[in-house]
């Protein structure tokens, strides 16, 4: 949250290991979203209505410019309750300690809800005299958004309807609602309800470990929600992110009219024993987000603030890469930098055919079968990142083009089969569909390395893939990074930009 001047970071965090279990709440804050100062743990299990566990939540901004944070306790029956939890003391421009009020938890589960799977609380918003919160859960297979109201933040009432569910989806973690304005780029509060915006709504899947999302319509008679026909609910749909991304949050920054989301690179190899074999994740850089003028699917950057970390410079443009070729890009530390590339092509003749199957799978399987040691037409074409000196080791960011029956189709891969000659490590293909018209012929990448993460954004945020990685050889000033075609078509580097890329201060104190 942003609040007071300052940006609030509340995450999942287990003091005694980088694995899951014993969660607490921990808190960082900073000015800048870029510098970061981690302060004592904010929440923490005492009390009977969280004393095994004080999992996911939100935070809200009540009248009078007054925080209030809703969590998920775990209570000794094991059942998931919520709670919340205020600053103890306002005038503390850190909000440093937090007290849970006696009168807790604010929402007991009824019998109709399974208390085993009732969790992660929304960001409240107010409409209509009263406040409106989303708790995430299931009914067998059934995911369900259940929906809450309060008019004074403390007595909730369960609605007749969930706001959302879907049937075969699972487990409803960490689910997100917010509005998004049709035109530009400003975000907007969540509680700003009215003609000219659309609603996200996104879900963590617990049986995937992948998020999706739809846009749609906010009913306010019914209260509910509505996903245009061009969203569809489940592992069909739309990703904020294709790779390793997970039980991610937004929310609105009043002091740059945006809204900003965050998510947890997460690291496991496992989708169905997690509480049993450990999570560790890292925080993905800080986004911007906002609605594609398509109206179809948000798009995605990197927060201005990042850029503040640019140290030395280099650019390279007009170099065509013919089959096979791939060209160094030097001058830069590869392990750590920040690289927005533009490439070209004369034509779109050469783009393979795509195949009428592919529309059934996932777009990570295509990546699979269409790696990018793979010849093809048009592409693959990209980035080599974190790459050996002789390609012992190295994780491509590569297109594809093909040529559908009436349209192009734009693949984006973030290939980590190749990234390390360690064994026994989970080195997944991610990819994603860019839905992006090709008229220009020409398509955008910018990749954020940093060392055991690769975070890349297509076609100006339409498509977005963090990886993680881990190279054995390609570490710190061993790592090279390189543009590459093994398409039968010429690229061209239009114009590539790359900067090395400085650590942020973590830890220091920053200043009020």
């Amino acid at each position: 949250m942003y609040y007071n001047g300052i940006y609030h970071l509340f995450y999942q965090y287990n003091p005694k290991g980088a694995v899951w279990g014993n969660i607490v709440w921990a808190h960082s804050v900073s000015k800048d979203l870029i510098n970061w100062e981690a302060l004592d743990r904010a929440i923490y299990p005492s009390k009977w209505f969280d004393i095994n566990g004080c999992w996911s939540g939100s935070a809200t901004i009540l009248p009078g410019n007054k925080p209030v944070i809703l969590y998920t306790g775990i209570d000794p029956k094991q059942r998931q309750i919520q709670n919340y939890a205020v600053p103890k003391n306002l005038s503390d421009p850190y909000l440093r300690e937090w007290v849970k009020p006696d009168d807790n938890p604010l929402v007991d589960p009824d019998k109709s809800v399974n208390a085993s799977a009732f969790r992660d609380p929304t960001t409240a918003w107010w409409v209509d005299g009263h406040w409106r919160t989303l708790i995430g859960s299931r009914r067998k297979h059934r995911g369900i958004a259940y929906l809450y109201r309060s008019k004074d933040f403390k007595r909730w009432v369960k609605a007749k309807h969930p706001l959302h569910s879907a049937a075969k989806t699972g487990m409803w973690e960490c689910p997100d609602f917010f509005p998004v304005s049709l035109s530009g780029q400003n975000g907007l509060d969540t509680s700003v309800v009215e003609e000219n915006i659309k609603h996200v709504f996104k879900v963590s899947l617990d049986r995937t470990r992948y998020e999706y999302y739809t846009v749609g319509t906010y009913d306010l008679k019914k209260d509910r929600y509505i996903p245009d026909n061009t969203s569809v609910d489940g592992w069909a749909g739309l990703r904020f992110d294709y790779g390793n991304f997970y039980a991610s949050k937004t929310f609105f920054d009043p002091s740059k009219n945006r809204r900003i989301l965050w998510g947890w690179a997460n690291e496991s190899d496992s989708v169905k024993d997690d509480k049993e074999k450990g999570w560790a994740g890292i925080q993905a850089i800080p986004r911007k987000i906002w609605l594609d003028a398509n109206g179809k699917q948000v798009l995605q950057w990197p927060v201005e603030e990042l850029e503040t970390l640019r140290g030395p410079k280099v650019q390279l443009g007009n170099q065509k890469l013919q089959k096979g070729e791939h060209i160094e890009v030097k001058g830069i530390t590869a392990a750590q930098a920040d690289v927005d590339v533009t490439f070209s092509f004369p034509s779109l003749d050469k783009a393979e055919r795509f195949d009428p199957k592919w529309a059934n799978i996932d777009a990570l399987d295509v990546c699979a079968q269409k790696g990018s040691k793979v010849q093809g037409g048009l592409g693959p074409f990209g980035l080599l990142t974190l790459a050996s000196e002789k390609l012992e080791e190295f994780t491509p960011v590569f297109f594809r083009i093909f040529k559908a029956q009436t349209k192009h189709v734009v693949l984006l891969c973030s290939d980590a089969r190749s990234s390390s000659l360690g064994s026994g490590l989970y080195k997944p293909p991610f990819a994603g569909w860019v839905d992006v018209h090709l008229t220009k012929k020409k398509l955008s990448l910018r990749s954020l390395i940093d060392n055991s993460v690769v975070e890349s954004f297509g076609a100006e945020g339409k498509t977005v893939i963090l990886s993680r990685v881990y190279p054995t050889l390609a570490v710190f000033g061993k790592a090279h990074l390189f543009v590459f075609n093994n398409g039968s078509e010429t690229i061209k580097v239009e114009n590539l930009n790359a900067w090395s890329m400085k650590k942020p201060l973590m830890n220091a104190p920053i200043r009020i």
